[in-house]
């Protein structure tokens, strides 16, 4: 290969201009990498300047950094890791409540409210929210329906079920009357979870004529407030015979049942029928054991014509704000008594079942009347205990 002087001359400078290049170019990454970091915060100091229209201000890069690391530890955590977070919302006692009450649900739905197989129980709270409360817990009823029965106690407790703060049994335990023996703790865990604030309840008529349950009640609690849902007794024992005459077709007739002697017009009051009536003497009972005071009668003529005036003395008494109003109730013509509103989302209104409200037999008004006639001197008897005139007379 042949010299050439003029590619000696050339090389030189081509070899000094790439070395300096490259050293340019090395100077410029160690520059750029060295501001990197301090740097990198200018635009956001000075937007932050700007937007306040004056000094940078000090902290919000480091809630900047501080929001960034957050999210990325949230997004990296493990599920197994402590890291806390909110519940997510949970339906309300209140929403369940009325839900489970109002909701015509045929595969938890008995047609009698007055208990046996199948009879549905009041709705658990959700197992997140006792959880997440720390309070949700089964405790022994501070309030009672106590009787009576055909007075319309199933139709109190399912509109009391409607209060978010009263949590109550579907069934009748029947603890104080057929069930004692086994014991308050096998009663407790028959009761619904509560949340702090909540009242446990329960109904089961036939207290109110058990002459041991008083007792046994107020051994349990001396504050336990007592409820009674008193009718007619006239009705009431016409309404007791009529669901028995449901169940038994061939039992004999009203007036065989109530008369000892038809032609002396002497009363059976061994008939329980008849018996259940005699409120002033099983109410004795139960004064040899608490107050007057603590205990509310409900009229169960007023639990039809006023559910709502009615409830409101039920809540005063058990000191819970008056939310079931007039809004909650319609009555239903072909019943007879009131229902409950549907509910929203539901295509039907919620009432008592087929059970309640049976077409009474024809009575004899002879029977009737002397019905009254021995009814009379207990049922005022039963006014100066209480204090309240029901007007059966």
């Amino acid at each position: 290969m042949e010299y050439s002087p003029l590619s000696a001359r050339c090389s030189g400078p081509v070899k000094r201009k790439a070395l300096l290049l490259s050293i340019m170019v090395l100077i410029w990454l160690f520059m750029l990498y060295s501001c990197a970091g301090p740097c990198s915060g200018v635009p956001g100091v000075l937007l932050d300047s700007y937007r306040d229209g004056g000094a940078p201000v000090a902290g919000r890069r480091t809630e900047r950094a501080d929001a960034v690391s957050r999210l990325l530890v949230a997004k990296t955590q493990q599920p197994w890791e402590d890291v806390d977070y909110e519940e997510p919302p949970v339906r309300t006692a209140a929403a369940a409540a009325s839900r489970d009450l109002l909701d015509d649900d045929p595969a938890e739905r008995t047609d009698d409210w007055d208990g046996g197989p199948g009879q549905r129980r009041a709705p658990e709270p959700g197992a997140l929210s006792s959880f997440s409360n720390g309070s949700g817990s089964k405790k022994l009823p501070q309030a009672i329906i106590i009787g009576v029965k055909k007075g319309g106690t199933r139709a109190l407790l399912e509109f009391l079920r409607v209060h978010p703060d009263i949590r109550a049994v579907g069934a009748e335990p029947h603890f104080f009357d057929r069930n004692y023996d086994n014991g308050l703790e096998w009663y407790r865990d028959l009761m619904p979870k509560t949340l702090e604030g909540q009242i446990t309840m329960e109904k089961t008529p036939s207290y109110f004529v058990t002459k041991e349950a008083p007792a046994r009640i107020r051994a349990m609690s001396r504050d336990t407030k007592l409820i009674v849902v008193v009718r007619d007794p006239v009705t009431r024992a016409i309404s007791d015979y009529t669901q028995t005459l449901s169940k038994k077709p061939d039992i004999p007739s009203f007036q065989s049942l109530t008369f000892k002697n038809r032609t002396t017009g002497l009363i059976d009051t061994s008939w329980s029928a008849i018996q259940i009536g005699i409120y002033a003497k099983h109410l004795d009972n139960w004064l040899q054991y608490f107050p007057v005071e603590q205990i509310l009668f409900v009229s169960g003529e007023r639990l039809i014509s006023d559910p709502a005036g009615e409830l409101g003395r039920v809540q005063d008494f058990l000191g819970l704000k008056r939310i079931i109003t007039d809004k909650h109730f319609y009555f239903n013509q072909t019943k007879g008594f009131p229902c409950l509103k549907k509910a929203e989302g539901s295509s039907k209104p919620h009432c008592l079942g087929k059970t309640k409200g049976r077409a009474h037999p024809d009575i004899h008004p002879e029977v009737v009347r002397r019905l009254r006639d021995f009814y009379r001197p207990f049922n005022m008897k039963f006014y100066q205990m209480t204090g309240h005139h029901f007007g059966w007379d």
